[in-house]
């Protein structure tokens, strides 16, 4: 899954960095996702960090999975 940040929403309330600190981080009044950490693997603790945002910043998209072969 890759993650992301809406700084336009985003008011910094750091509970996506206090809920998973390896992911996310706290710069200059808003949240932000470490740099090399925007895809992650099916994180549970990533997933609940982005449906308790209070300000429903952290999104998150599925990596496309590839088509099953067809002979």
């Amino acid at each position: 899954m890759k993650v992301f940040v809406d700084r336009d929403l985003c008011y910094g309330s750091a509970e996506c960095a206090h809920r998973v600190p390896a992911v996310f981080e706290f710069v200059d009044g808003f949240g932000v996702v470490r740099p090399g950490r925007e895809e992650t693997g099916e994180d549970p603790d990533v997933l609940e960090a982005a449906e308790k945002c209070p300000s429903q910043a952290i999104g998150i998209t599925q990596a496309p999975r590839s088509a099953p072969d067809r002979p």
